[in-house]
This record gives C-alpha cells, sequence and structure tokens, in this order.
C-alpha cells in the first residue's frame, strides 16, 4: 500500500483499478493516503474512478467472454454466488452496473451483466456513475474529518 501511495495519482489509479478486479484489498487506503499526503482534489477523483470502472469493465467483459474457468482463475469469484446473483440481476436491467460499486457483491453483478451480455453503453453509463458518487462521498467524508481534527 505504501508504495501505491507514493505513485500518487498513478498509485490511486492501479489501486482502483486491481481492487476492482483481482486483488482483495482497498483502494479507499491508497485513495486517502494519496489525498492526506497533500494531493489535489479532482485528479484523485479522476484517477480513482477510471481505474474502478475499468477494473469493473474488466469484470464485466470477462463475464461477457463466458468462460468460468477464467473467473475462477483471475477473479477467484465463487461460482455458486455468482448464478445466485446472476439470477437476481436477470430482468432487472443493465442499470443495476450502478451497484457494481458495492463491496462484497459489486464483482460478481458486473461479471454477472457480462454473462447476460447487459447493453455495454447503459453498463458502462450506471457503473462510472456509480463509482464517481462513491469515491465523491468517500472524498468529501475525508476531508470533513480532516477539517475536524486540524
Amino acid at each position: 500500500m505504501e508504495l501505491l501511495i507514493e505513485y500518487g495519482y498513478l498509485g490511486v489509479f492501479v489501486a482502483s483499478f486491481l481492487a476492482a478486479t483481482i486483488l482483495p484489498f482497498s483502494s479507499e487506503v491508497v485513495l486517502i493516503g494519496v489525498l492526506l499526503g497533500g494531493a489535489s482534489y479532482w485528479p484523485c477523483m479522476a484517477a480513482a474512478t477510471l481505474g474502478n470502472f475499468l477494473g469493473g469493465m474488466t469484470c464485466y467483459w470477462l463475464g461477457m467472454v463466458g468462460k468460468v474457468e477464467w473467473i475462477r482463475k483471475y477473479l477467484r469469484l465463487d461460482i455458486a454466488k455468482l448464478e445466485r446473483v446472476q439470477k437476481w440481476v436477470k430482468g432487472k436491467g443493465s442499470w443495476t452496473g450502478f451497484w457494481v460499486f458495492l463491496p462484497g457483491v459489486g464483482d460478481f453483478i458486473a461479471v454477472a451483466l457480462g454473462f447476460l451480455r447487459a447493453d455495454i453503453k447503459i453498463v458502462a453509463i450506471s457503473m462510472f456513475l456509480g463509482k464517481a458518487l462513491r469515491y465523491w462521498v468517500l472524498m468529501e467524508l475525508v476531508y470533513k474529518i480532516r477539517d475536524v481534527i486540524a
């Protein structure tokens, strides 16, 4: 984590991308470290949102390819849970991409949307909005807490 924090905006981007795909860690730790290190608000917001969005779209793509062995190998997702999420997503539409930011279930939603061949444009827009909202709320909280402590 410290190495990624030292790389600033690039570290935020990489952490956000990897957290949305293959690594079980929180990009928020890197983002907060970079913010508290004096980085600018909007470049952090852009790096975190874009990295996490591209990671989420990678999960969508792996679902679209539909190779269960890849999903097990690269994303380490429980296939039984994926099937349950897929049943839940089915019929709810491409806008469920908004909820991909949720911890614990977001990767499953992205992969399920890919399996179901959900409209990629709507998935991309809704996923981007959800991830942007998540990071915006987090960053606002960091600044509010920092102002209270300072």
